[in-house]
């Protein structure tokens, strides 16, 4: 095998690639378990809402 520095060089690119993909995966925002439900409760009944209004309006 004459690859030299080759994989070393992608083996450390791939760790770094894969590391940075999981710092912001999951964000701590203070919040309790409940709160956040609560929260994104409300996020997803103004989606709803909007989706309703954009299928209901004539075309």
């Amino acid at each position: 095998m004459t690859r030299g520095n080759q994989h070393e060089l992608a083996r450390r690119k791939n760790m770094k690639k894969q590391s940075d993909s999981v710092k912001g995966k999951r964000r701590d925002d203070g919040l309790s378990a409940a709160a956040r439900k609560q929260r994104d409760s409300e996020i997803m009944q103004q989606k709803q809402k909007k989706a309703k209004e954009k299928k209901a309006e004539p075309k």
